[in-house]
């Protein structure tokens, strides 16, 4: 299954540990109960490919919790392991996944703040399926046979699930980086509304709709989010988004429910 958390590599020396993000940034110092954990593996040097997770109530990865727990609550964060280019001196880049993993299992022991990755194998639309219904992210298939290579590659893919879901509209706004228009978006709760997050927003119909209920009030009160331009809570918008997430994410706006 597809875990949601920071891809992160252990590098592992001399009963030191040292952790970098997939773009590269030394996070050692913010997992430092893993890495100091990881120095204590039975190896004298290892590579290990993983993603940093924080499990909700239910088991699940939760990426909005991951983001506080790194700072307020490391003890929580797990290192789910998949793969194991290097060990002992020995490169494995070039050996078959199947075989990385058996050693990587070896290495990898079944206890907190590890989790190997388990990996089914059977009826693929049956687990995607499984992964639906259970409110998990998607999963990865990988081919057995193939080697380790950075990058994207044909040998994995990743297959996210998707849902549907109603939210209130509180306002608009543009994204930071590519300045698309985006819809900001609430859910009711037993207090009032509470900020669901914001969805990709091109139907002009909806736009022109909004235009009709501005206000110069955030319906949430004091939650502030930069060159917003709020609307009254009057319309509930059908939202596509990824499943398995507090917030919404990847979520495009498909209509008025």
């Amino acid at each position: 299954m597809k875990h949601d958390g920071y891809r992160t590599i252990l590098i592992i020396e001399r009963r030191k540990t040292r952790a970098y993000t997939r773009n590269g940034f030394d996070w050692t110092d913010r997992y430092f109960g893993l890495t100091k954990a990881a120095a204590h593996l039975d190896c004298r040097s290892a590579i290990i490919d993983g993603e940093v997770i924080v499990q909700n109530e239910q088991g699940v990865s939760d990426f909005n919790a991951l983001k506080s727990a790194i700072r307020w609550r490391p003890q929580s964060l797990i290192l789910c392991a998949f793969d194991l280019p290097h060990l002992n001196g020995k490169d494995l880049r070039n050996a078959q996944l199947v075989e990385r993993r058996a050693r990587l299992k070896e290495l990898v022991p079944s206890e907190h703040p590890f989790l190997f990755s388990e990996e089914f194998t059977g009826d693929a639309a049956a687990f995607f399926q499984a992964c639906a219904d259970h409110h998990l992210e998607g999963m990865i298939s990988k081919l057995g046979s193939s080697k380790y290579r950075s990058g994207r590659s044909k040998t994995w893919l990743k297959t996210k699930c998707f849902t549907e879901g109603s939210f209130v509209m509180i306002g608009t706004a543009r994204d930071r980086k590519t300045k698309a228009p985006l819809a900001l978006l609430a859910q009711t709760n037993a207090q009032g509304l509470r900020y669901a997050g914001s969805a990709f927003n091109d139907r002009a119909e909806l736009s022109a709709r909004l235009q009709r209920t501005k206000t110069e009030r955030c319906p949430l009160g004091k939650f502030r989010f930069p060159d917003a331009q709020w609307v009254k809570p009057h319309l509930v918008a059908r939202v596509r988004h990824l499943a398995g997430s507090g917030y919404l994410r990847h979520a495009t706006v498909r209509g008025l429910s």
